[in-house]
């Protein structure tokens, strides 16, 4: 018997930027809602080739959320999420998503109609992200909000470098 191939099984890629806010010892959630308009995601969507992953969930902020910010370089998790519903064509679709935390300076009015961008405390957003998914993938996104306030709330000198006041951009 052959030995597999790897890129066979392997599932296509998406990114997402996890767009929070600070709230004193805790944070906000920016969700949208996904294009059917019946259940609530990260910004996501594919990376683009000119672009890093990071710079691509960067994009996907703008376009879907109207949010602009700063977005962490490297990936913070990565979670399974799915497209679509087995009884129609083309049936359901798995993806391999790479989180990046975004810290929202300014949220304006989204590229994209109908996303409805609203923020949403951690609890509030793992409960509304559950909404409507199979158990799977709603444990995939609600441990997505979990990682998030671990790395937001986590102490400087912690294991990782703290993070940095964000300085201002110019164009």
């Amino acid at each position: 018997m052959g030995a597999r191939n790897p890129a066979k099984y392997a599932l296509p890629l998406q990114v997402a930027a996890v767009c929070y806010r600070r709230r004193g010892s805790s944070a906000e959630f920016l969700l949208v809602n996904t294009n059917g308009g019946n259940k609530w995601t990260f910004p996501k969507g594919a990376p683009e080739a000119n672009m890093s992953h990071s710079q691509a969930a960067e994009q996907e902020a703008w376009e879907e959320a109207g949010a602009h910010g700063h977005i962490e370089p490297r990936h913070f998790h990565i979670y399974t999420h799915s497209k679509g519903v087995f009884w129609k064509p083309p049936g359901v679709q798995e993806f391999a998503v790479k989180a990046f935390l975004m810290e929202v300076e300014h949220a304006g009015h989204p590229q994209e109609g109908m996303r409805n961008p609203t923020w949403f405390s951690p609890e509030d957003a793992k409960r509304t992200l559950a909404k409507g998914r199979e158990v799977k993938y709603a444990r995939e996104l609600q441990t997505v909000v979990d990682r998030a306030i671990e790395e937001i709330l986590r102490p400087s000198g912690a294991g990782t470098p703290a993070r940095l006041p964000i300085a201002p951009r110019t164009l």
